[in-house]
Parts: C-alpha cells; structure tokens; sequence
C-alpha cells in the first residue's frame, strides 16, 4: 500500500478518476440547474453555449454524474457500512471538530462523519436520478401526468439543494483538514496524516502495532 517511506497509498487512480469525473459533471449540471431556477443567473448558460444548448446537456451531465458516483459506490461500499464504533464516533463529532478527540473510537478508512455522508450522497443522487427521468423531454416526459411531472419537479429542486449544501459541507471539511487534498488529487496522504485521522487504517495497511 506504501509508495515509500513516508506516504501511503488512500485512493488509486480509478477512484480519483471517478471522483473528479463526478465532481465535474455535478459543477456542471448544478450550474445549469440554478440557471433554470433562478433568473438571476440565467447568465451561467452561456458557458454552455446557450439556454437551448444548457436544456439538452443538464440531465446529460446528471446521468454522468450518477454513474460515476455509482462507480466509487461499488468501489467503496465495504468500506462505509457502519459499525458500532462509527456510531459511537458520530455521538462524538462535535469534540473532533474542536480538535478534543479523547475517547474517540478510532476510525478505519474512513470515519462515521464520511460514512453517512457518502450514503447521503447516494440517497439524493437517486431521487435527482429518478426525478429528472420524470421531467426529461423528449424522452420520458410524455409518459407520465402532468401531476406527477409537478412532484417530480419538487423532489429534484428539494434533492438538488440537500446535494448541494452536502458536497458544500464535503469540500469545506477536506480544506478544514490539512493533506487531504493530497488523497484525492495525487492519491496519497502522509503515514503522519493516516495515523491522526485514520489510526485504525493505518495500523491495517502498514502492519504497525501503535
């Protein structure tokens, strides 16, 4: 797992290449999602050549963004069921972010915090999915009531805003924590950086006793 002495391998690179992937289609059909809803920014369409052009692309962008994400699920999945000690590590969130993390469970590779984030994700990611297959002309609209395009179109306005506030949260928390950035961009972190946030991880990857 080690690429040397002192940095230790967290995501190779088809995980980093499905998290950005991700991570751009979502900047992408977010950007044109609040173009639609908010006359205000009706302006950020013409980064994608127009309003027409925006129309076509923004369920395009949410199908990449959906099946990329699905792709670091199947990747990830063992890696985020929840155990007692996660839970545990969740009643005890609030001392971690005061940097007071006495008698905190030690988390794996990833922590309770990251755990129900990442299922999160998933949840609303599916109810965007499925919304946007409802309202999405020409293809399926057509086949569904009116009423049921109206609800539909509530859930992805609802759905699109709880993303958008988690992946807000998401980015906030990796820039709070230094050498995070590296993980996801050169996909190593330091065995010092492993050991503090993910002591039980490191200890499963490098063999150590402490």
């Amino acid at each position: 797992m080690s690429e040397s002495k002192d940095v230790l391998m967290r995501h190779v690179a088809d995980e980093r290449i499905s998290h950005w992937l991700t991570a751009v289609s979502f900047f992408l059909a977010g950007m044109s999602g609040l173009a639609f809803y908010y006359p205000s920014l009706y302006w950020l369409v013409n980064v994608m050549g127009g309003g027409t052009w925006a129309r076509i692309l923004h369920p395009f962008f949410g199908v990449v963004m959906f099946l990329t994400f699905i792709y670091q699920v199947a990747r990830l999945w063992k890696d985020n069921r929840m155990t007692r000690a996660d839970w545990q590590w969740v009643a005890k969130a609030p001392a971690v972010m005061m940097k007071r993390d006495v008698d905190v469970p030690e988390p794996g590779r990833f922590n309770g915090g990251q755990k129900i984030l990442f299922k999160l994700l998933l949840l609303f990611m599916l109810l965007l999915l499925a919304s946007g297959i409802v309202m999405w002309r020409p293809y399926f609209a057509d086949q569904f009531a009116i009423d049921s395009i109206r609800v539909a179109a509530l859930v992805h306005a609802v759905s699109a805003f709880f993303l958008v506030s988690l992946v807000l949260g998401h980015t906030y928390m990796v820039l709070w924590t230094p050498g995070s950035m590296f993980a996801i961009t050169r996909g190593t972190v330091s065995r010092a950086w492993a050991k503090h946030h993910h002591p039980a991880w490191y200890r499963e990857v490098t063999g150590a006793k402490d």
